[in-house]
């Protein structure tokens, strides 16, 4: 089962040391790193315990910055997530898959609800019947400073491959829709990002 809380850090890197800094950073069986495709970022995810306290977080993530600091052309962001639910699940804590997409919106508090079950029906349903994506994580906002609905897709196909199965006439009706409704500030409110593993880190 996914991890119930998940802590996602960003890293923007310097020019060339995104994978200096994913291989200084290193996985473990609670934490994977991803270089997005552009190298501009690192991403960290991290399975949390529900009861973990705030000293033990703050002891664990305070210090990274200032140890990794030659990497970084700025500080650290980070969020905490509660998952929701799973439209296509796995056994573990995180994606064991090559690459993942972080899918944000941000969905207006009043139309939550309403949105929620749309979701089911339509950017669940493109996903479920979709090969090329083989995990797909609902999760949401605890703390954070662009909050919202954050997806977590993971997938084995080369980019262009699984981009395509967001690039349908359907899909595209859909994410219209999702602009019309739900979304704050329209389209404005909705980001996507590939990140890929580093097969020496053991992905």
């Amino acid at each position: 089962m996914p991890s119930q809380i998940l802590l996602i850090s960003r890293y923007s890197v310097k020019p060339g040391q995104a994978e200096a800094l994913a291989t200084t950073l290193g996985e473990s069986e609670v934490s994977r790193i991803f270089v997005s495709l552009d190298e501009a970022e690192v991403v960290e995810l991290r399975a949390l315990e529900a009861k973990l306290e705030l000293s033990a977080l703050t002891a664990t993530t305070m210090p990274v910055a200032q140890n990794v600091a030659k990497h970084l052309v700025g500080d650290v962001r980070r969020e905490l997530l509660d998952f929701v639910e799973a439209p296509k699940d796995i056994a573990t804590l995180l994606p064991a898959t090559p690459y993942i997409q972080l899918r944000h919106v941000e969905v207006k508090p009043e139309a939550m609800d309403g949105y929620r079950q749309w979701r089911e029906e339509t950017i669940f349903d493109v996903v479920r019947s979709a090969d090329e994506v083989q995990v797909f994580l609902a999760y949401h906002s605890v703390v954070s400073g662009q909050p919202g609905v954050m997806f977590v897709s993971g997938f084995s196909a080369d980019p262009e491959s699984y981009n395509a199965v967001f690039a349908s006439d359907r899909y595209r009706e859909i994410v219209r829709q999702a602009g019309d409704r739900y979304i704050t500030g329209g389209l404005d409110g909705l980001y996507t990002k590939i990140y890929r593993a580093l097969p020496h880190l053991g992905a």
